[in-house]
């Protein structure tokens, strides 16, 4: 079956948008994807306006860890919301899904709700300064961690180049950027000027789903330690998704600070903060501000109670990684009968899509990625719309507790059939 992408009901919502909401989106993430209307989704599974379905493979850029629609996430948050949303005041699920958090990562003390990553990462940041007295941040290519015009940087290797109109380069003076996945670099730029801290997302999994090399997060760690900078883990997407405990659970290494989102409640949009007690402190007192009218709302707390209480009864982390594995090697001997280079890499629950040599081997940081046909991707992600398998542009794919036999056969099919057509 074909799918009519960007027909009928969606031409006619796409026109109404475009008179109203600029680019006809409400995230510039969303102006490089088919102009699609959604009416519904369910599990894996998503409808368009027309009747079309799709194969999921973007889950919302990554929350509907547990599928979409989850009933029994969307039932606690619709039960808590009876006896009122937002109270201007603390109610006992905020406290309940504290605990449950740090229960579950295991490693922090404290934590603070927050309403998006973005918002979450600029707490860390701040207490991360006001610790350390310091004002420069260690990051590195390709990493993301937010739109804001002190952390947004364009996919430049070796410079903080503003990535947006209107963002000011003097917002970026502050931001030591260096190589991924190079211990040597992270070194020098210790060495040559104090820093407050580095901040890294411990997978790279917003650009190429680059795991850190062996011993890569152990260095830093040691790094920072020596140095006196505080080490944060933007873990917005690797968090709950990589291991209930997210990457410091996976690779086995203890951040100061932590950032997560995304999958920690079900596709309901929360964030959090986490780490030692004397780093979070400066919250608790009022000498560091962190506020938000949303933080820890009802059907926040709600969705991450829930969220976590299904991960801790039934942990999917084992079908999911089988699942990613068998798609992966489906597709690559897909690619390999219609003669592609495709290329994948990165952990079988969010793993990266690319075309390459043949024999590409997997690639460690930013440069290598930029190495690959990114564009022909690109088109093959429009491609694959037209054909019921949804996915973002930038070639991740993320993979869901939702996910299973029937979806891989269908997307499998449909493979087939875009690389056919490709």
């Amino acid at each position: 079956m074909s799918h009519e992408v960007g027909g009928g009901k969606s031409v006619a919502l796409h026109e109404r948008a475009m008179r109203s909401i600029p680019g006809g989106v409400n995230s510039n993430v969303r102006l490089n994807a088919p102009s699609m209307f959604f009416e519904r989704a369910s599990g894996a599974t998503l409808w368009d306006v027309d009747g079309n379905d799709y194969v999921d493979y973007v889950l919302g850029q990554g929350p509907n860890f547990l599928g979409h629609a989850h009933p029994v996430v969307n039932a606690a948050v619709a039960k808590a919301c009876e006896s009122g949303m937002v109270f201007g005041a603390q109610h006992p699920l905020e406290v309940e899904a504290a605990e449950l958090l740090l229960a579950t990562l295991r490693w922090p003390e404290k934590v603070r709700l927050s309403m998006t990553g973005t918002e979450a990462v600029q707490a860390a940041v701040r207490a991360a300064r006001a610790a350390t007295g310091r004002s420069k941040l260690l990051r590195f290519e390709g990493h993301y961690h937010g739109w804001l015009d002190n952390v947004l940087i364009a996919p430049v290797p070796g410079r903080a180049s503003v990535g947006s109109a209107g963002q000011l380069e003097s917002h970026l003076q502050d931001s030591v950027v260096v190589p991924w996945n190079d211990a040597g670099a992270v070194e020098a730029a210790l060495q040559a000027e104090p820093i407050a801290a580095v901040i890294m997302e411990p997978v790279m999994i917003n650009a190429g789903s680059i795991e850190p090399l062996p011993g890569y997060l152990e260095q830093v760690r040691q790094l920072c330690t020596s140095h006196g900078a505080v080490l944060i883990f933007d873990e917005v997407i690797t968090g709950f998704r990589v291991a209930p405990g997210g990457a410091s659970e996976r690779y086995g290494v203890v951040p100061d600070l932590g950032v997560y989102g995304k999958a920690m409640a079900g596709g309901w949009p929360v964030a959090a903060i986490a780490g030692r007690a004397d780093l979070m402190q400066g919250f608790g007192t009022g000498k560091v501000n962190h506020s938000g009218t949303f933080n820890g709302s009802v059907m926040a707390a709600a969705a991450v109670v829930a969220t976590l209480r299904l991960l801790a009864e039934n942990p999917p982390y084992q079908q999911i990684a089988e699942y990613g594995t068998a798609l992966k090697a489906e597709l690559s001997e897909v690619a390999a009968s219609h003669d592609l280079p495709l290329h994948l890499q990165g952990l079988p629950m969010a793993f990266h899509a690319s075309f390459g040599g043949p024999s590409a081997e997997p690639f460690h940081d930013l440069r290598g990625l930029q190495s690959r046909d990114l564009d022909r991707y690109r088109k093959l992600a429009r491609t694959l719309a037209r054909h019921g398998v949804w996915v973002a542009s930038r070639g991740i794919w993320y993979i869901s507790a939702a996910h299973g036999a029937d979806e891989l056969r269908l997307t499998v099919k449909r493979f087939d059939k875009a690389l056919s057509e490709a």
